[in-house]
């Protein structure tokens, strides 16, 4: 929702007071700034944190009230445990870690951004930044009452002190930026299906226009003039038409090769026919994490204003159980000519990425492909919570990400592909099933999808497990993560985009 942790950077000279935030580590020292304005009550924190056992571990907060010897009203220390062992999403949690200490209401919050040798990095600085503005994140837009008296609302002015603050606003710039694509991607994830549809879900992706994007809707007789019959077999049970978003961002050279990423936007999915358990069936308006993803993932691009040629791709449709929708038997004709029989109306996302993925493939001949899907519990399976699902035909694009996701957090890990397993979605009745076994369940659906990208270099994410519901971490509290956002621009950033 709307950002209410407005972060800014000032000198140590012009740290306001209010709730102070220090650093330490795991001796309990304070780089030199911090002790001039700590002054005295840098005694009083080591007899705090003899008191509460705080050693400083990374991530560990040492949270004293009313210090003595200081005009701010509350000292947060923060430790960061042996500063040499520091890494980039360090600094990202330790942001999120201050932000977590917040309460509702307005509050101004001075961080000293210093570690015991000196201040931090304008870029370490500006992880901080980011981490409290992804922590502070919430979404309440449909909540009209509160307790009496109760602040429900974190409404804060976060100044960091840094040691060049026109260095920490360069370095913040575009990671700004990046942050407001995950805050898209979370507000899109959070919103309710009756809200959320799939002409309203094309409408939101239109705003990106603004920022120079061009987009492209197509709507259901457009789609079956292209043959689209995979994507529209899924539509028809559903009073909402789906559509197909196409956005553009021409940031790089004239002529050159895109890059595209492709999302799964089932806006919200009762499993049709096929349907689901009752049971947590609320949860499937999150169906089209990968579809907010890619919108976050443009938006952000085009607001760095990335020197990349990048591709976006959306699906967007409803799975519902009306006497319009497709049965369990039936055989639809994909785009690419391809029959699919249907052996369970739940498994329709891999009906929706054949079309779009088959469709850029073509028309736009990319680099490479990467699509983002919730496309099976199977993946959940296998790894929890905590990875991604990675398919790929390519290795060198596989090991990109496997790199990226280590670098911002997004983890993901590379699942097998093989024409072993294409017996199981092969038919009697048509050129391919749309489900196998329960055996793999996640395999099949990348090996299904692998028919569709003509070759193309091509990587498959499977979130389930990531995009909606996952654990709460020090940078993310909410239902929708946005995972993949910062993944993905960190993909282009480092390897596709022309060097400045």
């Amino acid at each position: 929702m709307t950002d209410a942790v407005k972060v800014g950077f000032v000198s140590f000279s012009g740290a306001p007071s209010g709730i102070l935030t220090v650093f330490c580590d795991d001796a309990l020292e304070f780089g030199p700034s911090t002790r001039k304005v700590l002054g005295s009550a840098a005694n009083l924190i080591k007899q705090a944190a003899e008191t509460n056992r705080f050693k400083g571990k990374n991530g560990s907060v040492l949270d004293i009230l009313a210090p003595q010897g200081l005009k701010s009203k509350r000292l947060v220390v923060v430790g960061v445990g042996k500063p040499s062992e520091l890494k980039g999403q360090d600094f990202l949690k330790l942001g999120g870690i201050i932000a977590g200490k917040l309460k509702p209401g307005r509050e101004g919050v001075g961080v000293l951004a210093e570690l015991p040798k000196g201040a931090m990095t304008a870029e370490q600085a500006a992880a901080v930044a980011s981490g409290i503005r992804l922590r502070a994140y919430t979404f309440d837009r449909y909540k009209t009452k509160k307790k009496d008296g109760e602040e429900t609302k974190l409404r804060a002015d976060v100044s960091i002190a840094v040691g060049d603050v026109a260095a920490a606003r360069k370095a913040f710039a575009p990671g700004a930026h990046v942050v407001d694509g995950v805050i898209t991607a979370r507000d899109l994830v959070n919103e309710p299906p009756n809200v959320l549809f799939p002409v309203e879900f094309a409408r939101r992706a239109g705003q990106l226009r603004k920022l120079g994007v061009a987009v492209d809707v197509l709507d259901v007789n457009a789609m079956k003039k292209l043959g689209m019959g995979a994507l529209l077999g899924v539509a028809q049970g559903s009073s909402q038409p789906g559509r197909t978003v196409i956005m553009r961002w021409n940031g790089g050279k004239r002529g050159d090769q895109p890059v595209a990423f492709i999302g799964k936007g089932v806006c919200f999915d009762t499993g049709g026919i096929s349907i689901k358990p009752a049971g947590s069936m609320e949860d499937m308006k999150g169906d089209m994490g990968g579809a907010a993803c890619v919108v976050g993932l443009m938006q952000a691009l085009a607001a760095r204003k990335a020197k990349a040629n990048v591709i976006g791709a959306i699906g967007l449709v409803e799975n519902m159980p009306d006497g319009n929708a497709q049965r369990p038997g039936d055989i639809v004709t994909s785009m690419s000519g391809q029959t699919i029989e249907i052996i369970n109306t739940d498994a329709e996302g891999r009906l929706v990425l054949a079309d779009v993925l088959w469709y850029v493939a073509k028309k736009f001949k990319p680099k490479f492909m990467v699509d983002l899907a919730t496309l099976t519990g199977a993946i959940m399976v296998a790894l929890g919570t905590e990875y991604a699902g990675l398919f790929s035909n390519n290795d060198e694009l596989a090991e990109r990400l496997i790199d990226v996701g280590r670098e911002t957090g997004e983890r993901v890990w590379r699942m097998p592909l093989g024409p072993e397993y294409d017996k199981q979605i092969d038919s009697q009745f048509a050129d391919m099933k749309n489900t196998g076994t329960r055996n793999g369940g996640s395999i099949t659906a990348a090996q299904f999808l692998q028919r569709f990208v003509d070759g193309t270099p091509w990587a498959h994410l499977d979130i389930a497990g990531t995009a909606m519901g996952a654990p709460k971490t020090e940078i993310n509290q909410s239902w929708g993560s946005g995972f993949g956002v910062r993944l993905l621009d960190r993909l282009v950033a480092e390897h596709y985009e022309a060097k400045r």
